[in-house]
């Protein structure tokens, strides 16, 4: 983790780095860019899930060359159980109208797609014109249900994940790029 000003309990607590700053910056320039093209035209409004991706929402938000609007939601699982199966409640709903705007959501990361597909089917009851989903990391090994991806960061690994955003029992959010959490980090807080 050299170039990295952290303190120690930081470091301890990645195994490595699946993902840098640099590359993670170099690749949501990209997406801003295809979304700009994609979007030429309209004024689309990005939809983010907090917490998690905020970090990714806010740099995409500025990749972006176009004017846009911005909303987010907000979910909870009961408990681990009910999130396996896609049970989430609602904490924040959007403020603005997505009825015949075109919408872009904004996620940090997914991997079984039951929150993500919950969510889809919620929005498109409000009749946007479309509705796209952006996501940074996308966990296809854990996927259990099928889901329309339009752009996607990276393709990771089934590693549980920290930083950029991504946390561990509300830990790490604040690290600079994407790593993997050793094993015994998650032992230790059980």
């Amino acid at each position: 983790m050299e170039g990295y000003n952290l303190h120690p309990d930081l470091i301890q607590a990645v195994d490595r780095i699946l993902l840098p700053q640099e590359k993670i910056q170099a690749r949501i320039e990209q997406l801003g860019r295809e979304i700009s093209a994609d979007y030429s035209g309209k004024s689309p409004i990005l939809v983010g899930l907090l917490r998690g991706g905020i970090c990714f929402f806010s740099d995409l938000l500025q990749a972006i060359s176009l004017p846009v609007e911005i909303d987010f939601l907000s979910v909870s699982s009961y408990s681990p159980e009910m999130q396996e199966i896609g049970y989430v409640r609602l904490m924040k709903d959007l403020e603005l109208s997505i009825s015949d705007r075109h919408v872009i959501f904004v996620k940090d990361i997914i991997d079984t797609g039951l929150t993500l597909n919950y969510l889809l089917r919620t929005l498109k009851t409000r009749k946007p014109a479309s509705l796209e989903v952006c996501v940074l990391l996308n966990k296809e090994k854990r996927r259990l249900i099928d889901l329309p991806l339009r752009y996607v960061g990276f393709e990771i690994p089934d590693y549980y994940v920290v930083g950029y955003g991504l946390d561990y029992q509300e830990k790490y959010r604040n690290l600079p790029f994407i790593g993997m959490l050793k094993a015994e980090m998650m032992r230790n807080n059980h």
